[in-house]
């Protein structure tokens, strides 16, 4: 659901576009999109999702649903997506039922899953050949950012193609930046991910010390909060931890596939992350602890 809060959205030119994709994510994502004032069609593998989505902005300029995503990508001038893994983003572009086959020559698609970097690559190239543009651009702010339309998104890809896509894109995020060649976008959700891991772990081991020495952590967080250790973790997480609630969006089984994809990565560049790998393998206690779709905040979990 967007904000209840309207966005003022920027005087962009409708364009048609599609989006792939409708999870926690895509699903406000596309809401602003449509919302902004552009012609969307989306599709879903569960068909129903999609069927609501279109159900909720009836009101927006013809909203459709697509049975597939080349007949969700047929006519936009820009497709955007936002799936689970490598193998979910090529079984939406690859293929006779995939986006690419749909699309027309010169149209852009704009990636918002967290994948890795060679599938981007991948992607980039195949999309080259068919006279196709493709930008890589993961994003950050989480299900709260979507919903707000605050997000803050990574690209990789070429000039021309960001430049067509930054301002459609603007509808549902506060910063949209061009970082390099393909894959550069998703090699920068890796070093978001390292750091957010080294904050959460430390930010735990912080609560939990401070609740076994007996202090009230909620008023020590408001007083810590205002000096050097202060991080959006802190502030966005901190009390909720003291409380036991790890209910805020992104669960435990995303982090330890966007840690995976660090780690794989890591090795090809010959990169030293032993932080990162150890705060992997406490994610793997806390979901033995059946804490899958708890949020990364549930760190704290196993420290009890």
């Amino acid at each position: 659901m967007p904000s209840t809060n309207p966005r003022n959205y920027d005087a962009t030119p409708s364009r048609k576009v599609a989006f792939l994709g409708l999870g926690v994510m895509g699903y406000p994502m596309a809401g602003h999109l449509a919302l902004a004032g552009h012609e969307v069609t989306v599709y879903n593998r569960t068909a129903i999702k999609s069927i609501a989505w279109c159900a909720e902005y009836a009101g927006a300029k013809a909203p459709k649903h697509a049975a597939t995503p080349r007949e969700a990508a047929a006519s936009a001038d820009i497709v955007f997506c936002c799936v689970g893994n490598d193998d979910d983003l090529r079984s939406v572009t690859l293929g006779a039922d995939g986006a690419f086959a749909g699309m027309q020559p010169g149209a852009i698609f704009v990636d918002h899953t967290t994948a890795s970097a060679e599938v981007a690559r991948e992607l980039y190239a195949a999309a080259q050949a068919l006279g196709l543009q493709f930008v890589d651009a993961p994003v950050s702010g989480g299900q709260a950012g979507a919903q707000n339309g605050q997000l803050t998104v990574m690209c990789g890809g070429d000039a021309a193609a960001f430049d067509a896509a930054q301002p459609v894109a603007m509808a549902f995020s506060r910063a949209f930046t061009l970082l390099g060649a393909s894959g550069s976008g998703q090699l920068a959700k890796m070093v978001n991910q390292i750091c957010i891991a080294g904050l959460v772990q430390g930010l735990s081991e912080a609560v939990a010390f401070g609740q076994n020495a007996g202090l009230d952590m909620k008023q020590v967080l408001e007083v810590i909060g205002k000096g050097a250790a202060q991080s959006w973790q802190m502030d966005n997480r901190g009390k909720t931890m003291v409380d036991g609630k790890f209910d805020f969006g992104f669960a435990v089984d995303w982090m330890r596939k966007d840690l995976g994809l660090v780690l794989d990565e890591a090795k090809r560049n010959g990169s030293r992350v032993p932080v990162t790998a150890l705060v992997d393998q406490f994610y793997a206690d806390v979901q033995q602890m059946g804490g899958n779709r708890w949020d990364t905040s549930s760190l704290i979990k196993r420290l009890k």
